[in-house]
């Protein structure tokens, strides 16, 4: 066989790599919608949902712009990219590190959106991140592609007991956006685990409040899962009964911003939730709803992230963990 290939077959080998590589691109993600003008002048007139009145306070902050963020990265915060696999460093941001949430998840099927139970584990996984205690996390992914990746990673650093893990708002596009200076990985950090049960909840916790009928009970998914469609393994069909459905990706805006906080309560509102409400928020294994959870506690609410979700409770006896099938 010659081992010289000829300049033209180099060329389509290349291309056909490229289109390989988009394509699969276009299988795992949902398809981009252009903003129209019109909707670019109303985006323009929005009020972002980071627009802050006092100074910047990470404490009670889970989401910054990305202004905000490249300020944190510049002062020596963790930047963690939540996308998932990156091909060969393509898209890469300088000086951040690939983060997957299932690393920190069992491998079984039913228990694959709960967190690992081995705080020895975990703390040497995050300490392999360059997390730190006290050095701030930024965390970011794709809104308009992935499923509230970033979320789910400060959802679960602030569940360990990280006070200033924060996503940002546009995700990858923003920073870009905002030209985000290159800087070295951060060296491996020291963070110590100390759980906060605030934003969590387990599944016969949620059965409790479910049969005592406190608060509000979010899911997240799509109408269609909520409807009955089990698109992702569930072994059993439906929502928890009495759920509302809220799917994570009506709270953003074409260009994979938040909406103006207005806009959102007035999303909860109309569907029976107010702040003083307490919320449980699901989904399938717990990513998307982690997301949810960032975004409301971040605007005041009382709200727990059900990990296990629907791998765990479609998994139990159907009369101990029922179901409702939409007709």
């Amino acid at each position: 066989m010659n081992k010289h290939l000829h300049p033209t077959t180099t060329r389509v080998l290349a291309l056909g790599v490229v289109l390989l590589v988009g394509a699969i691109a276009l299988i795992h993600s949902p398809l981009i919608r252009h903003t129209s003008e019109a909707e670019s002048i109303q985006l323009a007139n929005q009020t972002p949902f980071t627009e802050r009145a006092a100074a910047l306070n990470l404490d009670q902050t889970w989401i910054v712009s990305a202004e905000e963020a490249k300020i944190l990265v510049d002062q020596g915060a963790t930047l963690l990219d939540a996308r998932g696999h990156q091909w060969l460093g393509w898209q890469h941001l300088p000086g951040s590190k690939s983060v997957q949430w299932q690393t920190f998840s069992p491998q079984t099927t039913t228990q694959k959106g709960t967190l690992l139970k081995d705080n020895t584990v975990l703390t040497q996984k995050l300490r392999q991140l360059g997390i730190s205690n006290h050095r701030p996390v930024v965390v970011f992914a794709n809104p308009k592609r992935g499923w509230g990746e970033d979320g789910r990673i400060v959802w679960m650093l602030r569940t360990l007991g990280h006070p200033k893990a924060v996503i940002v708002d546009g995700g990858y596009p923003a920073l870009v956006a905002a030209n985000l200076k290159s800087r070295p990985e951060p060296p491996p950090g020291n963070f110590v685990i100390q759980r906060d049960p605030s934003w969590q909840i387990q599944r016969d916790d949620l059965k409790a409040v479910l049969e005592e009928q406190q608060g509000v009970i979010i899911d997240t998914r799509t109408p269609q899962e909520y409807a009955g469609a089990t698109p992702y393994g569930e072994q059993r069909r439906g929502h928890i009964p009495n759920a509302v459905n809220l799917h994570f990706r009506t709270l953003f805006n074409a260009q994979g911003k938040l909406l103006p906080r207005d806009r959102i309560l007035a999303q909860l509102q109309a569907i029976g939730i107010t702040p003083d409400t307490p919320i449980v928020a699901y989904c399938t294994g717990g990513i998307r709803s982690g997301w949810l959870t960032v975004v409301l506690t971040d605007l005041g609410f009382q709200v727990k992230n059900y990990a296990g979700s629907m791998w765990e409770w479609s998994a139990g006896s159907p009369k101990a963990y029922p179901l409702t099938v939409q007709s």
